[in-house]
């Protein structure tokens, strides 16, 4: 009787190990998943992809030497294909396109030949990963974002360095037709901290995505000046500078390629260097404002906004300041030249006048004289 109960006790561990075990895969949604399966080849082979989700629904079948698909449910409809030149050498491994979230569960492969029957499964998981995490900001918050996510999303906010000083609104996540996410969160930015760095991450699954903001302030000195990006050594993915939130200063899609400058700043765009500092010349005020560098590689994104103002370089200022004061010098002299000038000119007209009154006075006296 223990013999009897021992083997009903294997034979039910048994089916538990091939009804729970198996391979598991992480497919990504809308893209293209490999479920692999293999086989012992022989004669006369017959494929069968099962999803077993409470009830088994037909995925793809093949027998007769092809694809048998009139049994096939409608969800799977051209989006299931098998390596037909592998599968005389035991080869059933299922190429499922465009996958959707409720592609997700358990999968039965089930092959025969006169060999014999073979079962084996695999558990599918599919996510939406992180595209990208989006920072943007006001006066006086700044907000972080994703969409298109799966499964659920988490969102942690950090400063550095550690800041005590930011408050955080409520995260909000919403859930679109598709059964995507959306995640969005808040910050109070600190308007008396100078040199703080925002990091936002969003995290689901398997992959994560964070996104840096950091704000400074720069003086151009002269027509020429360098505005440095981000302090990162790591090739980067794309590189974009804006000039006040909108103009496209110019972009860039890897480190080694060459960078696109704008038209409208073609002019002004003299180098960008492999860490994304970006070097303007012929510049005036005309150009002052705000220069945000959008730096990314495959984990992070990095975002600096620098205000750049424009001032007259030292040298110029001397020059100007030796204009002015030879001006000045010049204007000085003048008048007192002109001035001496003037007092000299009506000195000599007193003196004519004088000279004239003596000798209109000694007529007189003569012709008195005369008269007497």
């Amino acid at each position: 009787m223990s013999v009897v109960r021992c083997s009903v006790y294997l034979v039910v561990l048994s089916f538990l190990w091939t009804f729970i075990g198996g391979d598991a895969a992480v497919c990504v949604f809308n893209t293209s998943c490999i479920l692999p399966c293999s086989f012992k080849p022989g004669a006369d082979v017959v494929i069968h992809w099962i999803h077993v989700n409470g009830k088994e629904i037909t995925v793809h079948s093949y027998y007769h030497g092809g694809d048998q698909l009139a049994y096939q449910d409608q969800r799977f409809k051209a989006r299931t294909s098998l390596f037909q030149d592998q599968i005389s050498k035991g080869d059933a491994t299922l190429q499922l396109s465009r996958v959707e979230l409720q592609d997700q569960g358990r999968y039965k492969c089930y092959t025969s030949t006169i060999a014999g029957n073979h079962e084996s499964f695999i558990n599918i998981n599919v996510e939406a990963p992180i595209s990208e995490v989006h920072i943007q900001q006001d006066e006086n918050s700044i907000t972080c974002s994703s969409k298109g996510i799966y499964p659920e999303p988490k969102l942690t906010w950090s400063t550095s360095p550690p800041s005590t000083n930011t408050f955080k609104k409520p995260t909000t996540v919403q859930q679109t037709d598709q059964q995507l996410y959306t995640i969005s969160s808040s910050l109070i930015r600190v308007h008396d901290v100078t040199d703080l760095t925002y990091s936002c991450t969003v995290s689901a699954g398997t992959n994560q995505k964070t996104t840096l903001l950091k704000e400074t302030s720069i003086s151009g000195e002269g027509s020429e000046t360098t505005i440095p990006c981000a302090d990162k050594k790591a090739p980067h993915t794309g590189l974009i500078w804006r000039f006040n939130h909108s103009q496209i200063v110019l972009t860039q899609t890897s480190a080694d390629v060459s960078y696109t400058a704008s038209e409208q700043w073609r002019q002004h765009v003299k180098d960008v260097s492999a860490s994304g500092s970006l070097t303007l010349k012929d510049l005036s005020s005309a150009q002052d404002g705000t220069y945000t560098c959008e730096l990314s590689d495959h984990k992070e994104t990095f975002i600096t906004n620098t205000f750049l103002k424009m001032v007259e370089s030292q040298g110029n200022s001397h020059v100007i300041i030796g204009v002015v004061a030879g001006v000045v010098v010049l204007i000085v002299v003048v008048s007192v030249v002109g001035w001496l000038f003037f007092r000299r000119h009506q000195q000599s007209k007193k003196n004519e006048v004088k000279f004239g009154e003596k000798e209109t006075g000694g007529e007189e006296h003569v012709a008195l004289k005369n008269r007497k």
